[in-house]
């Protein structure tokens, strides 16, 4: 009867307050981790949001030096016709890679053949292309109408040659 109590006390294992302890360091532990964890997450997806405009911004500029060279010596882009802008768009939402249906972008080029401003948005974020910088907005904070200008409507590119004329196509 004896050696029955003695292997009782030399079993080895936690006892219930120090599992208790454990549970209570790791909660706080997890408390002070996922906001920053979220922070991190929220700054990925803006960084992809802008590089996706970039995509855009990219896309438009080479469309925008293809319809410029192929405006002839002497000439520039206010001779544009709306077919030739649309199958720019449109290739240029292949170059791009804008394949869902939950994203838009519009680009002003310039006579000279230069993206002058763009717009990029997507479900979350909206990218304003200027002067070589890109702005992140957050799409549920531009409900005012004077933020007209900082988004665009989804599924549509269109390109438009500032004080002429504009195209546009539909991504699939």
């Amino acid at each position: 009867m004896f050696d029955k109590i003695r292997n009782l006390k030399n079993k080895k294992g936690f006892t219930l307050v120090e599992l208790i302890v454990v549970l209570v360091i790791l909660a706080i532990l997890a408390a002070l981790l996922i906001p920053a964890l979220t922070g991190y997450i929220d700054k990925a997806n803006k960084e992809k949001v802008i590089v996706e405009a970039r995509m855009v911004v990219m896309a438009a500029q080479t469309e925008a030096s293809s319809l410029y060279g192929k405006a002839g010596a002497g000439n520039n882009l206010s001779a544009a016709t709306t077919e030739s802008l649309n199958a720019a768009a449109a290739e240029a939402i292949k170059l791009a890679e804008m394949s869902s249906a939950e994203v838009g972008a519009t680009a002003t080029l310039t006579t000279d053949g230069k993206v002058k401003t763009a717009i990029y948005t997507n479900e979350l974020y909206s990218v304003v292309y200027e002067d070589g910088s890109y702005d992140v907005y957050d799409v549920d904070a531009l409900k005012d109408p004077a933020d007209a200008g900082k988004k665009t409507d989804l599924n549509k590119f269109i390109l438009t040659v500032e004080g002429f004329e504009s195209g546009k196509a539909a991504i699939k």
